[in-house]
């Protein structure tokens, strides 16, 4: 049996139909919102938990390898990075070595650190160091920033004719990976390919801006309004006074700002030489396979 926690999100929906299509074991994912789990896999036992406040161990029972795909960077206002990238991988850990689980497989960031400027960098790294002084055999898979869920927070309101949203001036370059691509290097670290090691960080093969991302989605968006930007000092206030009201809204804003003034490529060359098999899904693959009249 395997476990995948956080297996409704961008990244653990894409794992889970991967490990179930591979057919070899059993699925079972834990998840806190139970409706988010109506699109898996009919043969995926969906278990209900929150790595925060649940007791894990009757959750792991049985399994022999564990998937964490969690991410407390958005979502509900007591859900924090802390809370869950930190905490509730430490209880989750905890509770795969006393069930005898023989693999534990972390998701984490390319650039984790503990003096990042971003909270989720900084919590994921504390969940590698904790996995690492753990007696567990463990694989962590770093990977930089989701193409698809920016997708959606860049052009999410093209569909109802809105504006595409940049936030701040938008040029620097980042390096974006799809998530369908890193779902495929789990699947290998799951299958033990020893190509994967202890830690291997993943990105895509194209270094894009919040601009060039736009400008795409806007192509593909007759009549649309064209693109908002919010300045950066506004994104700036926004990361410090919506910290209260909107936590969420506000480390978005912070990672933007980020986003904007750091240095966020990655060059992807060596690892898609090591691993030619695997996809390098760019932008505009991505948006043929969403849209295939639109090419």
């Amino acid at each position: 049996m395997i476990l995948v926690a956080g297996g409704t999100g961008t990244l653990g929906r894409r794992v889970v139909t991967r490990l179930v299509d591979r057919g070899d074991e059993p699925v079972r994912v834990l998840t806190r919102a139970p409706g988010r789990a109506e699109h898996l896999p009919d043969s995926v036992e969906v278990v209900v938990g929150d790595l925060r406040t649940d007791p894990l161990e009757p959750l792991v029972e049985g399994c022999h390898t564990v998937i964490s795909a969690v991410h407390g960077f958005a979502g509900p206002a007591r859900t924090s990075p802390a809370a869950v990238d930190r905490d509730g991988n430490a209880r989750l850990v905890t509770a795969a070595e006393g069930s005898g689980v023989a693999h534990f497989v972390l998701v984490s960031v390319v650039g984790a650190a503990p003096d990042h400027p971003m909270s989720l960098h900084r919590m994921k790294y504390a969940a590698e160091q904790n996995l690492r002084a753990s007696g567990l055999h463990a694989t962590t898979v770093r990977a930089t920033s989701f193409l698809e869920t920016w997708m959606e927070i860049i052009g999410g309101n093209l569909a109802h004719g809105g504006p595409a949203l940049v936030l701040g001036p938008g040029r620097n370059p980042i390096n974006f990976v799809s998530a369908d691509d890193v779902a495929a290097f789990i699947c290998l670290a799951v299958e033990g390919d020893r190509r994967i090691g202890d830690q291997l960080s993943v990105g895509g093969p194209e270094d894009l801006s919040f601009v060039e991302i736009a400008e795409h989605l806007l192509a593909r968006a007759p009549g649309n309004a064209g693109a908002k930007h919010v300045p950066l000092p506004v994104l700036r206030a926004m990361s410090v006074l919506a910290r209260r009201v909107r936590p969420a809204f506000a480390r978005q804003a912070g990672a933007a700002v980020v986003m904007n003034t750091s240095d966020m490529t990655f060059d992807a060359t060596p690892l898609r030489e090591r691993f030619p098999e695997i996809e390098a899904t760019t932008l505009a693959r991505l948006l043929e396979r969403r849209n295939p009249a639109a090419r």
